[in-house]
């Protein structure tokens, strides 16, 4: 295997703050790749009486995650930072808890949805914690992406009600 060559990407970051702000879009990205594959596990196995509108639901959240997981991966890449998503690394880094597999009733789906929201949001907030001084535009994504995931969080407790 070859070694990865310099990045060809300059970025506007001292190395400090490209260390640190890498390694927070890496943790986010991994972060979301994970809720997109657990959110479309669960898709395809929730049953239930409410089954129709949580499948259509985790649709969404599959949708949000892919959506961010792209512009947090973009966005390292603009500072010169090279992203890694592939399945090991997703599956070594991500602090989305465990998911149950096989089928699940709509109540099991949403408890546990509500449980990897929280985890994330938690994560996330941490992370905008950290980017306040090395880096405000990652930080502001950051936000963005907690914003949408709150609302989401929202939704999903919503149904425990």
């Amino acid at each position: 295997m070859s070694k990865p060559q310099k990045s060809p990407i300059t970025s506007p970051l001292s190395d400090a703050d490209k260390a640190s702000v890498g390694a927070v879009l890496q943790a986010t990205l991994v972060d979301l790749v994970d809720l997109s594959l657990v959110a479309k596990q669960a898709h395809w196995n929730v049953v239930g009486k409410n089954f129709r509108s949580v499948h259509l639901q985790l649709d969404e959240l599959v949708t949000t995650a892919r959506t961010y997981t792209d512009e947090v991966a973009e966005r390292a890449a603009a500072l010169g930072i090279s992203p890694d998503g592939k399945a090991k690394t997703v599956a070594a880094g991500s602090g989305v808890p465990d998911f149950p597999g096989g089928w699940l009733k709509e109540d099991q789906v949403v408890t546990a949805v509500v449980t990897a929201l929280g985890e994330l949001i938690g994560r996330l907030r941490d992370r905008i914690d950290e980017t306040d001084k090395s880096d405000l535009v990652t930080q502001d994504l950051l936000i963005e992406i907690t914003k949408n995931l709150e609302q989401a969080h929202w939704m999903w407790q919503a149904q425990q009600a």
